[in-house]
């Protein structure tokens, strides 16, 4: 398993919240918390969104994203999930990590202080060339996409 180093830095309106950590060994992924007043948690209400912070900033090396999904539980439990999933974090990318969330259940869902509502997974970035050409090797699906393998 590679280890990569990634700075970060707590924003004064997260100053008491814990830095991200995995949930057990094993995990891709580390969770968010969101970085709002104690005493004005935010309402999603149903079919709208909201960006919540979180209170951080990282640097990330070259070479590697962060991506921000959704998580599980907030999705299975309520219906909540990460509206551009997932979001890119970008290694030049030097603001706070903001998510936007959704709620695509039928009760409104209250996001408290400190209340884990997204995850990170750092992955590697891979650069490409395009190179321009009139046709492209044919393969047995061809041009077959959105169900065509029977799906």
């Amino acid at each position: 398993m590679n280890i990569v180093d990634v700075r970060i830095t707590r924003l004064a309106h997260a100053q008491d919240l814990p830095l991200p950590a995995y949930q057990t060994e094993l995990a891709a992924g580390f969770d968010l918390t969101a970085a709002v007043p104690a005493h004005a948690p935010l309402t999603l209400a149903p079919s709208a969104r909201l960006l919540v912070p979180t209170g951080l900033a990282i640097a990330l090396p070259n070479g590697f994203e962060a991506q921000v999904r959704p998580r599980s539980g907030l999705a299975a439990k309520h219906g909540v999930t990460v509206l551009n999933s997932p979001g890119t974090i970008d290694a030049d990318y030097r603001g706070e990590i903001q998510v936007i969330l959704i709620n695509h259940g039928t009760e409104s869902v209250e996001i408290a202080r400190g209340m884990r509502i997204a995850q990170i997974v750092v992955a590697t970035v891979a650069r490409v060339t395009f190179i321009e050409v009139a046709t492209l090797d044919e393969t047995t699906r061809g041009i077959g996409g959105f169900g065509s393998t029977g799906g």
